[in-house]
């Protein structure tokens, strides 16, 4: 598999919160856990960002065993810390003080030196009003493209 295509998703965070600060964060991995990833064993749709004596850590990704690995395997979900400069770090630790931000992780890629990165984003819950217009939104687009098709 070519680096290019590894584009992990978590299509939930979407219409689950306002997403609304992007970063973009580097990952500390095990070799074994790169290697999975590369095969595109991986997904971060339960996954969360946490605090943690002022380190960013993503809880809850899962990334599977590599299979051609010997008793050196990797816990599949263990928490691995983020790499984000100090004033990035300093930002959202004060932006997740506050009452009903959180940080989402959306893709995981490797770049074009073959390291594994993770975009993240400061969000804040949805209600249920906000998900229900997102839908109705997503329903009449797909209409209008229907019609659209059919002339």
């Amino acid at each position: 598999m070519s680096q290019d295509s590894v584009n992990i998703k978590n299509k939930k965070a979407k219409f689950e919160y306002h997403l609304l600060d992007k970063y973009t964060a580097g990952i500390m991995l095990t070799g074994t856990e790169i290697k999975s990833i590369r095969n595109s064993k991986a997904s971060i749709v339960e996954a969360y960002c946490v605090f943690d004596n002022g380190e960013l850590f993503v809880r809850n990704m899962f990334i599977n065993e590599y299979e051609n690995a010997s008793v050196y395997n990797h816990r599949t979900r263990r928490d691995r810390k983020l790499l984000l400069n100090r004033i990035e770090l300093n930002k959202l630790d004060k932006k997740m003080k506050i009452k009903g931000f959180s940080i989402v992780p959306t893709n995981l890629f490797i770049d074009e030196n073959g390291r594994a990165k993770l975009v993240i984003y400061l969000a804040q819950g949805k209600k249920l009003h906000d998900k229900r217009e997102d839908l109705k939104e997503k329903d009449t687009k797909r209409d209008i493209d229907r019609v659209m098709k059919k002339r």
